[in-house]
């Protein structure tokens, strides 16, 4: 029947319809309307994927710690104690420590369980020493992580260790670019190894040194908060006022990353 069919050019119909006429029409534009609602943002029309609930997050777990310490106070500098002296002693200690937390998960981070680097909904990659840009599994990263910061808080010339021996002059851009790496493997046994972790009840120990090790970066704004972002969520519960942290540090802090860096994240 002539007139039924609705004008979708977004012109004004004329006044000779009838109501029925302009029912119909209503009903198609709504009808039109419901469909491209429901198809917005999903690709074919096929539902996003659900989050994955992060189980780090949950109350009965982010309230488990080995100690009530007020690690704010802890992470600051002592009074007369030279500031290379105190990041270098800090950063050697977090690194034997979140390599030990990881070495307790490190049979289930394997080349198939973990074929990327991955935290989240980001994917890290290795810069070797030519700047090729290597895409490896998590233990392979985990590895080249350990093994490069090994490397340096060992040498005497960056982080000497004998009285009168001078820091170098690029020793706190070493110092950030060590706690990011540190950063990733932290964030990479929460995002893919908390079951394991919670099954062999460390996060207690997980939690602690987090929370210690964010503190720190925050004081001295060793990481770019950018960089951390990814976290946010599990920072905010474990670093908040009246969470044994002693209060976070204004917030993310303004520290800027090193220039010269290993790895890169893609989203």
């Amino acid at each position: 029947m002539v007139g039924d069919h609705c004008n979708l050019s977004g012109e004004r119909p004329v006044l000779s319809q009838s109501p029925k006429t302009g029912l119909s029409c209503k009903m198609v534009l709504q009808a039109v309307g419901k469909v491209l609602r429901k198809s917005k943002g999903k690709p074919n029309g096929k539902k996003p994927a659900p989050e994955e609930k992060k189980l780090y997050l949950e109350p009965e777990y982010t309230k488990s710690r080995i100690t009530d310490f007020e690690f704010k106070e802890l992470v600051m500098l002592p009074r007369e104690i030279d500031l290379n002296e105190w990041l270098a002693s800090n950063t050697t200690t977090f690194f034997h420590h979140i390599n030990l937390q990881y070495s307790t998960i490190s049979e289930f981070c394997t080349g198939e369980s973990c074929q990327t680097m991955a935290v989240c909904n980001t994917q890290y990659y290795w810069y070797d020493e030519r700047g090729k840009k290597i895409k490896c599994t998590a233990p392979q990263y985990v590895d080249f992580v350990m093994s490069s910061v090994q490397k340096l808080v060992t040498d005497e010339d960056v982080f000497p260790t004998k009285y009168g021996k001078e820091f170098p002059n690029s020793f706190e851009s070493l110092v950030k670019k060590i706690c990011k790496y540190l950063f990733h493997v932290l964030a990479h046994i929460y995002s893919s190894h908390f079951k394991e972790t919670l099954a062999l009840e460390l996060h207690g120990h997980l939690n602690t040194l987090y929370t210690h090790f964010i503190l720190f970066i925050r004081e001295f704004n060793l990481v770019d908060p950018k960089e951390t972002t990814i976290m946010d969520d599990l920072t905010e519960v474990l670093c908040s006022s009246g969470s044994g942290s002693g209060g976070s540090s204004n917030g993310s802090g303004n520290g800027s990353s090193a220039g010269a860096q290993n790895h890169v994240k893609e989203r």
